[in-house]
């Protein structure tokens, strides 16, 4: 199941304009105030302690008031948390009986992803499948974000985000690399290309998320950042355009490993010849990252699938062994 990213995920509108908490925000709050810790809230609802506290404090900043005392060792309820319970937890009696809310697919476990648009369609839906064989009775829910829009972090289980990131860091998702594409009717159009210099004859794809300065720095070009053509804050715009015959695209082969594949984009100096520098910023898992359960699990998957389209797409850049 694929949705927006909501704008704040602690309160639904109603028509009357009166805001109102999620569902997920009130069942955080009532297992943290009944079990006494984030930890052991998050171990009863299949999320990380991180996302218990981001739920209670979206909750808080709704409700205006301190749920619960901050300063303490152990995690002691307000005043106005106290006297906000008692409401919470009859209103979750009420829901919980009713009875479509008992039938066996709502107590299904739900593991929430949020990553870049991108990422999501290019590496997470073609692993999907493996995810439904090892997690059969879990429901996995991907929601979109929006980089350079949406630069926070969001209440779900795993959150994943492009930034920049050194080699040894444990949040790193995959180390991918950089190079030019180009769709086989422009590079046709353009005449045989010998080296990077001869690119001057193409025109260039720019977004500020995949700047050229690295590449052109590796290969010794000395050319400024493009300033000519559409500005396409997006990974997934950018390849798109590639494969309409816009211009060439300074792409991940990890992302493009469909178009890499199929021969609908081309290594513009050729297969095994054009140059390949390392990105700077990286795919990686908002911290804290998760220990174990559910969360542990997903992300163990996750890494998997990362591995396997960043190796993909290196085979399909480099030509015959």
């Amino acid at each position: 199941m694929v949705a927006p990213h909501e704008a704040s995920p602690a309160l639904l509108s109603t028509e009357a304009g009166v805001r109102l908490p999620s569902l997920d925000a009130l069942r955080a709050f009532d297992a943290a105030a009944r079990l006494g810790t984030f930890e052991r809230a998050a171990e009863t609802l299949h999320i990380t302690a991180g996302a218990v506290g981001k739920r209670i404090a979206s909750l808080e900043e709704l409700l205006g008031v301190a749920l619960f005392q901050r300063g303490g060792k152990a995690l002691l309820l307000s005043a106005a948390g106290r006297e906000y319970l008692g409401s919470v937890r009859s209103a979750l009696e009420l829901l919980a009986a009713v009875p479509l809310h008992q039938r066996a697919a709502q107590q299904r476990p739900r593991l929430r992803l949020c990553a870049p648009p991108t990422f999501a369609r290019q590496v997470l839906v073609p692993a999907l499948p493996g995810f439904a064989a090892e997690q059969p009775g879990v429901e996995l829910e991907i929601v979109l974000s929006a980089p350079f829009i949406d630069p926070g972090g969001s209440d779900a289980e795993l959150d994943v985000r492009h930034a920049a990131a050194t080699a040894d860091d444990p949040a790193v998702l995959m180390h991918d690399v950089l190079l030019p594409l180009a769709s086989p009717a422009l590079l046709a159009e353009a005449g045989p290309l010998a080296e990077p210099a001869d690119m001057a004859r193409l025109p260039l794809l720019r977004t500020p998320i995949e700047p050229w300065a690295t590449w052109f720095e590796a290969v010794g070009l000395g050319w400024p950042e493009p300033d000519r053509g559409p500005r396409l804050v997006d990974l997934g715009l950018t390849l798109e355009a590639a494969l309409q015959g816009q211009g060439v695209v300074l792409a991940r082969p990890s992302l493009a490993r469909e178009a890499l594949r199929s021969g609908r984009l081309l290594p513009v100096l050729g297969l095994g010849r054009t140059p390949w520098v390392a990105a700077r910023w990286a795919y990686q898992l908002q911290s804290p990252l998760p220990a174990e359960g559910l969360a542990a699990s997903g992300a163990s998957w996750l890494r998997r699938a990362c591995a396997q389209a960043a190796t993909e797409g290196l085979a399909l850049i480099s030509g015959p062994a």
